[in-house]
């Protein structure tokens, strides 16, 4: 599935755009980045940082956990 599909399918089971839904996808990024709690969702959103250690984009998000879906199976 291509991520403009995925985007597309988000937007339309919650009735927005999809650009609506990359932005609410990179609040929710966004705000379990700088989450200071050490919690269990806050060590798997660093976890996913990137090779420089920066945040994923909503897409970059989409790619690691469909990898790691991937090799569960």
């Amino acid at each position: 599935m291509s991520m403009r599909s995925i985007y597309r399918k988000i937007a339309k089971q919650n009735g927005v755009s999809i650009n609506e839904v990359k932005e609410e996808m990179q609040k929710a990024i966004d705000a379990a980045w700088d989450n200071p709690n050490k919690t269990a969702e806050n060590a798997f959103m660093q976890y996913q940082a990137k090779p420089d250690g920066t945040k994923p984009t909503p897409e970059e998000l989409i790619r690691f956990n469909a990898e790691l879906i991937k090799k569960k199976r």
